[in-house]
């Protein structure tokens, strides 16, 4: 049995388990959440990083980061299957992947700074640094061609999304009415998104 160490809000986590679900796999994994900021959690000798999501392997490997474990996946049910194997279809989803990513991580370090440092410490700066890269990402994927495909780079749209609408309230909606529109299609075709959603 494979071990997802994750927790249910992380958008990343949520990315794998789409695979999983898309792939047929959630039948070979087993999810044990994660505490990132309890310095005594087992994730931090599986991962030195102390970052989730990270699979374990059944010979006690660890995988980390989102994006190789998806990969791994992919291969496990056979290749080809959300990692486009022509080119021409391969790195536009990849590198949709690694915007979809980048918005996500932008979005958690605002939460983090709110998170981590009491309020006097903050840094408005750094948050808006951190929102100037969303927002151009958001501008991005606004004017990115969306067919409709399922595949890593619009799994991981999807689930950055959904992290803005569960940490940001949904603000990003109003200027991005593709992206609305792409997120609706999503959900109604892929059921494990409603699956994989926190509300809080």
């Amino acid at each position: 049995m494979l071990v997802l160490r994750s927790s249910p809000a992380s958008p990343f986590g949520r990315k794998v388990k789409i695979v999983a679900q898309e792939l047929d796999l959630m039948d070979r994994i087993e999810i044990v959440v994660a505490d990132t900021s309890d310095p005594n959690e087992a994730l931090r000798q599986q991962n030195p990083l102390g970052k989730i999501p990270a699979l374990i392997l059944e010979d006690g490997f660890v995988l980390y980061d989102s994006r190789v474990i998806v990969d791994y996946l992919d291969h496990l049910a056979g290749g080809g299957r959300v990692l486009p194997a022509d080119p021409a279809r391969r790195y536009p989803a990849l590198v949709l992947q690694s915007l979809a990513d980048g918005i996500a991580d932008a979005a958690l370090l605002q939460v983090y700074e709110g998170r981590w440092r009491d309020e006097a410490q903050q840094s408005a700066t750094w948050k808006a640094h951190q929102q100037g890269k969303v927002e151009r990402g958001l501008a991005a994927a606004e004017a990115w061609p969306l067919d409709g495909s399922v595949h890593v780079g619009t799994i991981a749209l999807a689930c950055a999304l959904g992290y803005l609408d569960l940490r940001f309230g949904g603000a990003w909606r109003k200027d991005h009415p593709k992206l609305v529109a792409f997120l609706e299609d999503f959900a109604a075709r892929v059921p494990s998104f409603e699956t994989t959603r926190v509300t809080a």
